[in-house]
């Protein structure tokens, strides 16, 4: 095998999509910025069971272990970033009130989560701890917009669920961990006629309840009908007025609802959200509450949050244009040397032509020169 050859689902990221991306991910951090989020840097190695404890555990499978060679633990490469924000707020920055991070760098997996997608996202999240009122999910999917915004999506669409449904609906109802896992598979691929199969045996009330979760799915007219299917539950009500309440935060946004989507059903503890664009296949962000996060580091606070991969957001993102550079003739003129570096420090990009490479095309807007008028160094229209 050639020595160039990279693993699959493994690229390097060439100047032009570089470019982009670097800039996508300085805009996403400033506007978390501008919401008041700070910036940690997780290391991108952890002992293995601080990453694959509590929720961490479903991550299990995407995690690379290695052996640490001067401890001799085991080690993994993160594969997500939110377990390691909640240890940084749970057990190093320990505040008692409402703490905002994010985080921009590289996670990686095992295997790609979805066809094509690289198994090294670039990943950017921004979490909100210490408060467990609906302003907090209201926060974080604000910000997600925002953020796509920033980055130049054009219809976005949240579509939203909540954790709590299904564990409402089974509260009070013991079953083995295979059948559970195997109601919330066929919840998940709203298989109606497996479902039936797979609930004979409960309450009726229950039966009738997850059964209608695969048909509510669609705009806000599904949590009325929601409503009524779900009427002997009265606690699940409540997460109906949870999701009714956000979406009308929304100020008009497209918004769906699917019951039925089970998607981190081991990780969520209450309003998820997944949002879509065009120009993508599949969601661009994730998000919603995860309150148990940090209560493996001993500090269980409430927490809600969301992140996407830069990679994959830049297909979806508005084209950029290049950003205005200055061409310079290469020169040994002192001159030359002092107006090029007075350019730069102006915050210029000033591309130097060498010796026999003037005929050269490179990837930099190029529309003014640096020549020289009458013994002093100007800039030229070109």
């Amino acid at each position: 095998m050639s020595a160039w050859v990279l693993p699959d689902h493994i690229a390097d990221v060439l100047p032009h999509e570089a470019r982009h991306i670097e800039d996508l991910r300085r805009d996403l951090l400033d506007t978390a910025r501008c919401y008041g989020y700070e910036l940690v840097i997780p290391p991108l190695v952890e002992h293995l069971e601080s990453l694959l404890t509590g929720t961490g555990e479903a991550l299990d499978l995407q995690t690379f272990k290695l052996v640490d060679q001067l401890s001799g633990r085991s080690l993994g490469l993160r594969a997500d970033t939110t377990p390691q924000a909640a240890r940084i707020d749970a057990h190093l920055l320990n505040r008692q009130g409402v703490t905002r991070l994010c985080y921009c760098g590289p996670v990686l997996h095992t295997r790609p989560d979805k066809p094509h997608a690289t198994r090294e996202p670039l990943q950017f999240g921004a979490e909100i701890f210490g408060h467990a009122g609906l302003e907090a999910d209201l926060e974080t999917l604000l910000l997600a917009l925002d953020c796509l915004a920033r980055s130049g999506v054009r219809g976005a669409r949240v579509d939203m669920a909540h954790a709590r449904i299904v564990q409402l609906l089974l509260a009070g109802v013991h079953l083995p961990v295979r059948a559970l896992a195997q109601i919330h598979a066929a919840l998940a691929a709203k298989d109606a006629s497996e479902l039936t199969s797979l609930t004979q045996e409960l309450p009726l009330d229950v039966r009738h309840g997850l059964c209608s979760l695969v048909q509510l799915y669609g705009d806000s007219a599904v949590l009325v009908e929601a409503g009524r299917a779900l009427k002997a539950f009265p606690a699940v009500q409540e997460s109906l007025s949870e999701l009714k309440w956000l979406a009308g935060q929304l100020g008009g946004g497209a918004v769906t609802f699917d019951l039925a989507d089970l998607q981190g059903y081991a990780y969520y503890s209450g309003v998820r959200f997944s949002i879509y664009a065009q120009g993508a296949s599949d969601a661009l962000v994730r998000g919603g509450r995860y309150d148990e996060v940090g209560a493996v580091f001993g500090r269980k606070r409430p927490a809600a949050g969301f992140s996407l991969d830069i990679k994959a957001l830049v297909g979806a993102a508005g084209q950029r244009a290049l950003r205005a550079a200055v061409r310079a003739a290469w020169t040994p003129d002192d001159g030359w040397r002092a107006a090029v570096a007075r350019l730069r420090q102006q915050g210029e990009t000033v591309v130097c032509v060498l010796p026999g490479h003037e005929s050269e095309v490179d990837e930099f807007q190029c529309d003014r020169e640096l020549v020289s008028v009458d013994g002093r160094w100007s800039l030229q229209a070109l």
